[in-house]
C-alpha cells in the first residue's frame, strides 16, 4: 500500500497566533472553573455537572486548535460556537444563588471573554486566515493509482460557511439539553421522587434531538429546502420544551442559567440559515468564503 502525503502549505503568521490564542482560552476555561468551585458556597451535584460541562469545552479547543493547523474549513464555524457557548457555560457558574460573586472568578471571566472575542474576531476578520482555512479532511482513497491517504471533497454540492455554522450550531441542542437533565438528577437525590417520569421523558426528549438534528442537517447541507424549514420547527420545539422542563424542575434559577444557552444556540442557529438563505438569492457561490466570512 503506498501513502501519499498532504500537501505542505505554509501556515500564516495568523495561525500560530490564533493557535496560542486557542491554547491560553483553554487554560483560562479550566481556571476559572477551577476558581469558581473553589469559592463556591454550594457545591452541590447541579455545579459539578455544570463545571464538568465547562471543563469540556478544554477539548473543544484542543480539536479547534488541530482544526487550524490543518487548514480545515469547518473551524471557524467551529470557533465560533464554541466561544459562545463557552462564555454562557463559564458566566452560569460565577454567579451565585445569592450574594454577589467572587473577585478573582468575575476578573477570570473577563479574561476568559475578552480571549473568547479575540478568537471569533482573528477567524472572521483574518484575510490570512480565510485564505487557509479552506481544506477539507483527509480520507482513505481507492483508486487506479493504489491506496493513498488524502484530502477528498466532498461529494455533496458545495454549501456556504453560514450552513455549517448552523449545523454546528444545531448540533449543540442535545448536550444543551442534557446537562440541565443531569442536573435535574439532583432533584431526585433530594428526595423527590416524583420527578422521575418527567426525567426521564426529558433525557428521552434530549437524545431524540439529537437524532432529528442528525437528519435535519444531512439533508440540509445537500441542497434540500425543506430541511431548512424543518431544523426551524425543530429549533423551536426544542427550546420551548427545554423551558418548560427548565422552569419545572430547576425553577428560574435553572430557567435562567440551563436554558439561556440553549436560546441563544438556537437563535444562532436561525440567524445563521436565515444569512444563508439570504445568500442563496444574491447568487453568492457556495464555495465562496465571502458567504462564510462576517458574522454581523
Amino acid at each position: 500500500m503506498t501513502t501519499a502525503a498532504a500537501t505542505e502549505v505554509r501556515r500564516p503568521s495568523a495561525v500560530r497566533v490564533l493557535t496560542w490564542l486557542l491554547a491560553a482560552t483553554a487554560a483560562a476555561t479550566v481556571a476559572v472553573d477551577a476558581l469558581n468551585w473553589w469559592y463556591a458556597d454550594e457545591r452541590g451535584f447541579g455545579l459539578a455537572v455544570r463545571s464538568g460541562w465547562a471543563l469540556l469545552r478544554t477539548l473543544g479547543f484542543l480539536i479547534l486548535i488541530r482544526h487550524v493547523r490543518r487548514g480545515r474549513a469547518g473551524a471557524r464555524p467551529l470557533g465560533l460556537i464554541l466561544a459562545v457557548t463557552t462564555v454562557f457555560a463559564v458566566g452560569r457558574l460565577i454567579v451565585p444563588r445569592a450574594g454577589v460573586p467572587a473577585l478573582p472568578g468575575v476578573l477570570g471571566f473577563a479574561v476568559l471573554a475578552v480571549l473568547c472575542v479575540a478568537v471569533v474576531w482573528l477567524l472572521y476578520r483574518s484575510p490570512s486566515l480565510r485564505e487557509y482555512l479552506v481544506r477539507h479532511p483527509s480520507r482513505l482513497v481507492v483508486d487506479r493509482r493504489g491506496i493513498s491517504w488524502r484530502e477528498v471533497t466532498p461529494r455533496r454540492p458545495p454549501v456556504t460557511g453560514w450552513l455549517l455554522t448552523a449545523r454546528v450550531a444545531a448540533f449543540t441542542y442535545g448536550p444543551l439539553t442534557l446537562v440541565p437533565c443531569l442536573v435535574a438528577v439532583g432533584t431526585i437525590l433530594d428526595g423527590r421522587l416524583l420527578a422521575v417520569p418527567t426525567l426521564v421523558l426529558w433525557f428521552g426528549i434530549g437524545i431524540g434531538v439529537s437524532y432529528a438534528v442528525l437528519f435535519c442537517t444531512f439533508f440540509l447541507l445537500r441542497g434540500k429546502t425543506w430541511a431548512s424549514g424543518l431544523l426551524v420547527l425543530v429549533s423551536v420545539a426544542v427550546v420551548a420544551v427545554d423551558l418548560a422542563f427548565c422552569w419545572l424542575l430547576l425553577g428560574v434559577d435553572g430557567l435562567v442559567r440551563d436554558g439561556v444557552p440553549l436560546v441563544v444556540a438556537a437563535g444562532l442557529t436561525l440567524y445563521a440559515l436565515r444569512r444563508a438563505s439570504r445568500a442563496a438569492r444574491d447568487g453568492v457561490p457556495a464555495g465562496s468564503p465571502v458567504g462564510a466570512a462576517r458574522p454581523g
